[in-house]
């Protein structure tokens, strides 16, 4: 976990992948953080992947770094309306702060993928490293 945590910390923003009516969409995400095994981000209850997140739950997130080294994570997401990670998350962001302010904000939500798969791969031609968290 500590690698996979490492290279989220090092390369927050990537892309999720989400399901709508059957066909995949994709947007870019920043990591927020990573608490007791699982690896946190946030959005807005407006907004289309909310709605998609709320009807399949099963997303990709992919991160690249500058070496063209990166990150795949799947999984299923949970949401949770816990006042205390929110707060974590709008520590761990000052842009995440600037736009929802506090832990109890409405649209404010977060949500957190766990018991996953990451997979770490390179084009240098070795097998990627893969983990379940």
């Amino acid at each position: 976990m500590q690698e996979i945590v490492q290279f989220l910390k090092e390369n927050i923003t990537g892309f999720l992948a989400t399901v709508d009516n059957g066909k995949p969409r994709v947007r870019p995400f920043q990591f927020m953080m990573e608490k007791d095994g699982r690896l946190y981000f946030c959005t807005n209850n407006t907004k289309d992947v909310f709605k998609q997140l709320s009807v399949n739950p099963s997303v990709e997130f992919c991160s690249l770094s500058p070496n063209f080294q990166w990150i795949r994570l799947a999984g299923n997401i949970q949401f949770t309306d816990d006042p205390a990670l929110k707060s974590e998350v709008l520590q761990a962001s000052e842009m995440v702060k600037s736009i929802y302010q506090t832990p109890d904000n409405p649209i404010f939500v977060i949500f957190y993928l766990e018991h996953g798969k990451a997979t770490i791969a390179d084009f240098s031609g070795r097998p990627p490293k893969q983990a379940d968290f």
